[in-house]
């Protein structure tokens, strides 16, 4: 069984080689274990420092395209590799390497096909008050939508199975933290979390340039992913507040008519209930019209799968616009 960790990269010349000191080349029932990065179009010493550090694999971006882009680079090129699992972690040694067989034994045991790592967010010292809020309503945010025990949906330390790998799909140019969550819960791929330790603060977070940039970035990329997968549930509850306003404009019309009838008609109550209940009716074909369109994006995916499938096991690296 082969294990394969990756690592994005974006000028990470001072922080790479402690991260890759700390990572490991055997592990107990791995038979190889091998080092991957993906270097985001950086403009230092990345990928020098990189191959002079021992690392096997190099997927080198011609330009800066994106944490979320180079995540996927990544797991098409372990999967090429011949991965059986792979493990993400970061450049800044933010993630205690001496977790990973924690992380990859669910998936030893057969018990999961994802695994993501959950930080004691509320004994890391450099996290703010405000940020171990926005962090516990955002992951309860996901945990609901995507359906699965996950308690950590930012983390970035986690486990794929090869099966898995090959089934994900990023569209969000910004993270892919959340997506690959919510996908991975409402497409059936067994996810659960375990602890993890982490070792402190290296430098700022490149991602999150600020909170509020945060946020809402992340709040779109949970809307968009639900739309996608469950397009009748959020096109419903978006219904919810023009139906009821609706229903209560009509039921407004139809005491001042019949019950304690004043002698005017109330026309503009019962125009504007009729445009909102039509708002709804649109509402509700837009989420039947999902729900068709998803049984297509089912059968693409199955599509998808099957000729990545196909296409590592025959032709390793031949279409790969990688390089080492």
């Amino acid at each position: 069984m082969k294990l394969i960790i990756q690592i994005p990269c974006y000028n990470e010349e001072k922080a790479l080689p402690e991260a890759l000191a700390q990572l490991p080349r055997s592990l107990p029932g791995i038979d190889t274990v091998e080092w991957l990065i993906i270097n985001d179009g950086s403009s230092d010493r990345t990928v020098e420092i990189a191959r002079a550090c021992g690392v096997d694999h190099i997927v080198d971006l011609p330009v800066n395209m994106g944490l979320a882009h180079g995540f996927m680079a990544g797991l098409a090129r372990a999967v090429a590799e011949g991965a059986d699992i792979i493990v993400n972690t970061d450049a800044d040694n933010q993630y205690d390497a001496s977790c990973i067989p924690d992380l990859i034994q669910p998936i030893l045991d057969r018990r999961a096909q994802f695994v993501v790592g959950d930080r004691p967010i509320a004994t890391i010292a450099h996290f703010s008050p405000t940020k171990r809020l926005l962090q516990k309503l955002g992951s309860g945010v996901v945990k609901r939508v995507s359906t699965t025990p996950i308690n950590d949906a930012p983390s970035g330390f986690r486990a794929l199975t090869r099966e898995a790998a090959m089934r994900i799909n990023i569209f969000d140019s910004y993270t892919y933290t959340l997506e690959s969550i919510i996908q991975a819960g409402l497409s059936n791929i067994r996810i659960v979390s375990v602890p993890i330790r982490v070792t402190g603060e290296t430098r700022p977070s490149r991602l999150v340039k600020s909170i509020p940039d945060y946020v809402r970035r992340s709040m779109g990329s949970i809307l968009r992913t639900y739309f996608v997968y469950k397009p009748f549930k959020a096109f419903f509850w978006l219904s919810l507040a023009p139906l009821l306003l609706g229903l209560l404009l009509i039921g407004r019309w139809t005491w001042l008519t019949y019950v304690v009838p004043d002698g005017r008609v109330h026309l503009p109550s019962l125009v504007a209930a009729a445009i909102l209940l039509l708002i709804v009716a649109i509402m509700w074909i837009g989420g039947l019209l999902g729900e068709l369109l998803g049984i297509n994006r089912r059968l693409l995916e199955n599509i998808q799968y099957t000729l990545r499938r196909a296409d590592a096991d025959a032709h390793p690296m031949e279409k790969l616009p990688v390089h080492d």
